[in-house]
């Protein structure tokens, strides 16, 4: 059965050149809709969660929140779903097969015997992500709209910074800052030392995981470059507690597709990794 679509006030039912990004995570919900042809966002909102919820929850607050857009009456050119969490591991292509999934991820994560495992290449690197999507969030994106690409925030993030890297000969430590998920990336000269995810509820948690990283990799927290961004401000307690440790740490404005928004909220306040799907 086809669901029949109709005119948004928008005017953007026309599914050419429209794409739906969707970013899903325990704690919090976000989307986008530009037109990428003349790179406009049309349509964003965002929602995060007091508390953590589980894949059901987060469904049904997906649901509500494509509601309260008709994004559900809504045809799109492309649809990307992102799936952000910590459950995921990093493995060289060359060693990668595609069906030993839970052999790469049962001594790092938590993985149920109803899990659906997925990978992503990452592109332009010897790199394969394995993950656990969220299945029902799948399941529901593909029930709207049919055929669909999904992915792990990790590749997309890998992706972007690791292409963006300059040549320069100084080792960099990306952290890009969520509601309680930190992910660690460090680079030198687009070569990736570590790439991992830490859950925090405080702002010492944060502190701890960051130079936990820089010791493991024996860098000097007086000397390495340490880049912020994400839902983080130089006025922030975790980051005024982290100052106190790391001598060159400044807060990070990674580049991003040129879109111009529509209305409100500004492109700025969504997530870099969604922004990064367009």
């Amino acid at each position: 059965m086809t669901k029949k679509k109709k005119n948004s006030s928008l005017n953007i039912a026309d599914k050419n050149f429209k794409k739906l990004s969707i970013q899903v995570s325990l704690n919090g919900l976000s989307f986008c809709v530009a037109d990428t042809v003349s790179q406009k966002i049309l349509i964003s909102d965002r929602v995060d969660f007091s508390d953590e919820k589980n894949p059901m929850e987060i469904k049904n607050e997906l649901e509500n929140l494509f509601q309260q857009h008709d994004i559900e009456e809504m045809q799109f050119d492309e649809v990307v779903v992102v799936h952000r969490n910590t459950l995921f591991g990093l493995v060289p292509k060359s060693l990668f097969q595609s069906d030993n999934l839970n052999e790469y991820l049962k001594f790092n994560t938590k993985v149920l015997a109803t899990d659906v495992l997925a990978f992503d290449e990452v592109e332009n690197h010897d790199l394969v992500n394995v993950y656990v999507p969220y299945v029902n969030i799948n399941n529901y994106i593909y029930d709207l709209f049919g055929e669909f690409n999904f992915m792990h925030n990790g590749t997309v993030l890998l992706q972007s910074l690791m292409n963006n890297q300059s040549q320069s000969l100084e080792t960099t430590c990306f952290a890009h800052v969520n509601k309680n998920q930190l992910d660690i990336t460090v680079l030198n000269q687009r070569k990736l030392l570590l790439y991992n995810s830490f859950k925090y509820y405080t702002k010492e948690d944060f502190a701890y995981y960051l130079l936990f990283v820089i010791e493991q990799l024996e860098l000097d927290p007086k000397t390495v470059t340490v880049k912020l961004f994400g839902a983080i401000e130089e006025d922030d307690d975790i980051y005024q507690l982290c100052y106190n440790y790391i001598q060159n740490i400044s807060i990070f404005a990674p580049s991003t597709p040129q879109l111009i928004k529509l209305g409100e909220p500004t492109a700025s306040s969504l997530d870099f990794t969604l922004i990064n799907t367009i």
